[in-house]
């Protein structure tokens, strides 16, 4: 239990009961729900399992030192009083990034400069030589974050964002963040025990999040790197430990998982996509126009999708709307259907009215994720008031 200390995960506005559920299960301790944040405790193997299977999460950061600041010159000085000998070799690479939410300070990359100015000139007057900056693989990640006048700085243990999942290697215009489509995907309480259906694919990103979830695979495993690999304690037994762990809890899977574009291009990206994954087992991706399609059999589909907003693409966006909603009535009966959308105009077109709504952010746009449920019985298709 003393190895155990305190880390921060970050995650999308909105996600946060998702990601603080993950946390729980995964078996963290003294979980605390922020906002777009969950922090909690754990020990170093915990901060490695927190990074390979958490799909909410887009960083997990370990802090290290919190203090009061008021200006530039006081930012500084208690940057440089910290041992960061203890983390950080002379001979080594270190990159530093900045979030402020501050009256005094406000431009983010700066403070990230005055942080490595700090933290060089430290080693310079203690060793007589100083650490380079390297952007890409440093060997430390350093995260500051100022939030009116207090500072927490943090060590990144991630990297790359953690929605860099590893295995798209092919995209189309706009497509989902991964970890928007895992939280999407979850949202919509889908459990793995019925058919579903992505009929806008693009690039298979949400059918992929979709096959993960239903066979409880860690969506990390294909990463190239974690920022941890690169500290002086990286215990790579433990990390293989851990990852060996999580690949015995994996499960089966006995329904399907469909996808459909109009897009040829979409979809042989899809389907590279999924190939990378190693998930063509459980996803089968066809070159369909939604609009044209009936829903095949009578079992339940649960239907996830992300269809265009019209922010990058020139499409009439009331009759696309409407055409959703015809085809959800008069062709998928027996379906719970949710998508997302920041385009709130044309969402009204849709037709039906959502059994539910949920407010989230969508790369800084308003949007809503919206279910529909439509019932067995009318051709039409009931929908739920």
């Amino acid at each position: 239990m003393e190895n155990n200390y305190k880390m921060v995960a970050k995650t999308l506005f909105g996600f946060e009961d998702l990601l603080e559920r993950e946390l729980i299960q995964l078996g963290a301790i003294h979980v605390k729900k922020g906002v777009r944040n969950v922090s909690f405790e754990g020990d170093k193997g915990f901060m490695y399992k927190a990074n390979l299977a958490l799909r909410t999460a887009i960083k997990i950061l370990k802090p290290i030192h919190t203090f009061k600041v008021r200006n530039e010159q006081d930012l500084y000085d208690n940057i440089y009083k910290m041992s960061w000998g203890n983390y950080l070799k002379p001979t080594g690479t270190l990159a530093v990034d900045a979030t402020v939410n501050s009256q005094v300070f406000t431009h983010s990359l700066y403070i990230a400069q005055k942080t490595k100015d700090a933290i060089v000139d430290k080693f310079r007057d203690t060793d007589g030589q100083r650490p380079n900056v390297d952007l890409k693989f440093p060997d430390v990640k350093i995260n500051v974050h100022i939030d009116r006048n207090t500072c927490n700085i943090s060590l990144d243990s991630s990297g790359d964002s953690l929605h860099k999942r590893g295995y798209k290697t092919a995209t189309n215009i706009a497509p989902i963040n991964e970890v928007l489509a895992a939280g999407l995907v979850m949202l919509s309480g889908w459990d793995g025990q019925s058919d579903f259906m992505d009929p806008m694919c693009g690039s298979g990103t949400i059918l992929a999040e979709a096959a993960m979830i239903a066979c409880n695979i860690p969506p990390n495993l294909m990463r190239k790197e974690f920022a941890f690999e690169r500290w002086a304690d990286w215990d790579v037994d433990l990390f293989e430990k851990i990852e060996e762990s999580l690949l015995n809890k994996t499960r089966d899977f006995h329904h399907k998982i469909i996808g459909y574009d109009k897009s040829p291009s979409a979809v042989s990206k899809a389907q590279a996509n999924i190939e990378n994954a190693k998930l063509e087992d459980f996803v089968h991706i066809q070159h369909e126009d939604f609009f044209k399609t009936r829903k095949s059999g009578d079992d339940k589909l649960h239907m996830v999708f992300n269809p265009p907003y019209g922010e990058r693409l020139d499409i009439d966006m009331e009759s696309f709307y409407q055409d959703i909603g015809d085809t959800l009535k008069q062709g998928y009966p027996g379906t719970d259907a949710w998508f997302i959308t920041s385009n709130l105009d044309a969402l009204k077109h849709v037709g039906l009215r959502p059994s539910r709504k949920i407010h989230l952010v969508n790369a800084k746009l308003e949007a809503r994720l919206v279910k529909y449920v439509m019932y067995e019985g009318s051709k039409k298709g009931k929908y739920m008031n």
